[in-house]
């Protein structure tokens, strides 16, 4: 892949995914959204959290989201890249075929309530 080609938001690799999001901390309520694409092509997964964007808080509740609607660990799950910004990447350890179809089957889910 080209370094200006567009990112899936769902990647599978061979130790889990790497999942891009876009998180919005304050938010009413803790869940994840549908698929976006951004202005620079990526695609990201939209992620709401009631926590502040303090001290770690936002990508806490992010690691705690993201791992219980995949059912995993919170162990499993590392922000592996933007930990200061709104779009992150995320790594899912586990197996990639079942992750990937839950993470896709979400955004579905989110994409229907629009």
């Amino acid at each position: 892949m080209s370094a200006n080609a567009p990112s899936p938001a769902i990647e599978p690799r061979d130790d889990g995914v790497r999942l891009r999001v876009r998180l919005t901390p304050r938010a009413r309520r803790d869940a994840l959204g549908a698929l976006e694409r951004l202005s620079d092509g990526n695609e990201v997964m939209i992620a709401h959290v009631r926590a502040l964007p303090s001290d770690g808080k936002a990508n806490a509740a992010l690691i705690a989201l993201v791992a219980e609607a995949l059912d995993v660990a919170r162990t499993k799950v590392d922000v592996v890249s933007g930990h200061t910004s709104r779009v992150k990447i995320l790594h899912v350890r586990g197996d990639a075929e079942r992750l990937a179809s839950a993470l896709t089957k979400a955004a579905a889910a989110a994409a229907s309530r629009k």
